[in-house]
């Protein structure tokens, strides 16, 4: 699998932001035409100014007064247009920020639908940085640039006819003297996207080397790893510095060219102008009036410029943001009804992470419904591992692992986790009060429900705590992780899988809490299949049957009496432990 997810291509980008936008169809119309109103009133002002100076030159009638009429229709029109315009400014906020939270609950939910080999096997950097920077950049792009741009492209396109229709000749001048930004804004437009794209890679990889990091500083102060990790985290840095800069270079390009081509326009209009009312072939009026159209676009077409660039980063978050939607989905198989018989079978399992050699080599093993199996042996033995397999969240590289005749890896997440639950000692606990971190797992469950699972996991510390289960995690209380850990063993109570399968999952506890835990959980699920990866040979002791591991093979498989007896792997285990244990 990458180790990155995928990118949407352009085509892919165009078709969801056709999307977002007919879901807002009538609000796009309603802001285009409020702005064409502002830009049609904005349009009046400047010909008036041009009918002023004609009047004054042309010095007929009650000139005084034609100016004074004419000077207010400039200024109520001038009213008119700033009200116009800070009406469609408000309605594309609105616009904006209602589509910035479409594309923010898309994402979570396709981030929620990804398989869970794929979410498990995803550098944590790659989903944080476009859940966070390229969504922020997103909505950010869509509750400002959309309004400020489409205001911008209807004001430009309403001074260019005001200006063509007021004189066909100043009008093409003025367009003539415009293709050099044409020229820069392709240019730039060219070479934008894989820069920015870049930018947002190298951010993600960066961002990736930083969390995983932080994440393993133990294991990297054990190891004396501290050198080379700075290494890896000063490359990371320079390529994301080379990647700003290379785009960075290109707005260095694109501004001082587009800047000295937005003055040609006026300058053109000016010179051109200027020629032809000196041989009496338009009037003083006309050539200020296509001046100050042109002077006006400057403004327009700087946005237009200034959102270009913005636009391209944008379009590469959104290109991130809507690359999971090209996440391969597998089909969803027929819903898994359990009976009686139905049972957990591995066939002939062989599975590797590298590819190089196996982890696990033919794996055979049936687990009968109601049972409760440990699996043991020594660290590396590939517990965690044949554990994965049978929640689902890897897949053999061949033989099989089924449940109820399906292979639990082909089940969609949803329905997996109503009948296969794997807990480790790594935890969640949400920001929320205490009721609303078990709803969770059960929504419907009642208060009285909830206070039993956490006395079913020994969790009586919620009584003391200032408002019940009311009390916000976080605000009100911080959870240990031992604490911690029995909420996150709550929410299995709640969930009440067909198949719970224990990783450590009471690593954090003391030894007694983790004892009295296991036979409370126990009680709670008693007729369910549970599979525990058993690091304290009591809990081994206590299951109905016993796998043994060594090497990625299973070596052994029985009841604790018997494994003992037979004087084996298990049999040294436990005499090893019970002759060290009081």
């Amino acid at each position: 699998m990458s180790s990155q997810l995928p990118v949407a291509g352009p085509a892919e980008v165009r078709a969801a932001a056709r999307r977002d936008l007919r879901v807002e169809r009538r609000t796009v119309v309603g802001l285009v035409l409020v702005n064409g109103l502002a830009s049609a009133a904005g349009l009046i002002g400047p010909w008036l100014l041009g009918r002023i100076i004609d009047t004054i030159q042309s010095g007929s009638g009650d000139v005084l007064s034609t100016v004074d009429r004419l000077a207010f229709g400039a200024l109520v029109f001038t009213v008119v247009q700033t009200v116009l315009a800070w009406w469609a400014l408000k309605i594309g906020y609105r616009f904006g920020e209602r589509t910035a939270a479409r594309v923010r609950e898309r994402f979570l939910r396709r981030t929620l639908a990804l398989p869970p080999r794929v979410a498990d096997h995803l550098p944590a950097g790659d989903l944080i940085s476009r859940g966070s920077t390229d969504a922020a950049v997103v909505a950010f792009t869509l509750r400002s640039a959309v309004p400020e741009v489409l205001v911008a492209l209807v004001h430009a396109l309403f001074l260019i006819v005001a200006v063509l229709v007021l004189d066909l000749r100043l009008g093409l001048c003025g367009l003539v003297s415009l293709l050099g930004v044409g020229a820069a804004v392709r240019w730039y437009v060219r070479r934008a996207r894989p820069a920015y794209l870049a930018v947002a890679a190298t951010g993600a990889d960066m961002a990736d080397v930083v969390a995983s990091t932080a994440k393993g500083a133990r294991t990297v102060e054990l190891l004396g790893l501290e050198r080379r990790r700075a290494e890896v985290t000063e490359a990371a840095v320079a390529r994301a510095r080379s990647a700003r800069l290379s785009a960075l270079w290109l707005r260095t390009v694109l501004f001082p060219w587009a800047e000295v081509s937005l003055a040609l326009p006026v300058v053109g209009v000016l010179l051109i102008g200027g020629a032809l009312y000196a041989k009496d072939l338009v009037s003083l009026g006309v050539v200020v009036t296509a001046t100050v159209y042109l002077r006006q676009l400057v403004g327009p077409l700087d946005t237009l410029m200034l959102w270009i660039e913005q636009l391209q980063g944008a379009g590469a978050s959104y290109a991130r943001v809507e690359g999971l939607a090209d996440v391969p989905t597998e089909s969803e198989p027929a819903a898994v009804h359990y009976a009686d018989g139905d049972r957990i079978r591995v066939d002939n399992a062989h599975y590797s992470y590298t590819g190089a050699r196996d982890v696990l080599q033919g794996i055979d093993l049936v687990v009968q419904p109601g049972e409760r199996l440990a699996i043991v042996g020594t660290s590396g033995a590939g517990k965690s591992t044949l554990a994965r397999l049978l929640a689902g969240l890897d897949r053999p590289h061949t033989g099989s692992v089924t449940i109820g005749g399906t292979p639990v890896a082909d089940l969609p997440p949803d329905q997996l986790r109503e009948h296969v639950v794997l807990i480790t000692q790594d935890q969640h606990v949400f920001h929320d009060t205490v009721r609303d971190n078990l709803l969770i797992a059960n929504p419907d469950a009642t208060d009285e429900e909830l206070r039993a699972a956490l006395a079913a996991v020994g969790a009586m510390w919620w009584e003391d705590l200032p408002h019940g289960l009311d009390t916000e995690v976080g605000d009100d209380t911080e959870l240990d992780d031992a604490g911690a850990q029995q909420l996150s063993l709550a929410r299995v109570v709640l969930a009440d899988p067909h198949t719970l399968i224990l990783d450590e999952a009471t690593a954090l506890l003391d030894p007694k809490t983790a004892r009295q835990t296991e036979q409370s959980l126990a009680g709670v699920l008693r007729g369910r299949t549970v599979i525990a990866i058993a690091h304290r040979l009591q809990t081994a002791h206590d299951a109905d049957r016993i796998a043994v591991m060594e090497a990625g093979e299973l070596v052994e498989l029985g009841t604790h009496d018997e494994l003992v007896s037979a004087g084996h792997v298990y049999g040294r285990l436990w005499q090893t432990w019970h002759g060290e244990t009081p």
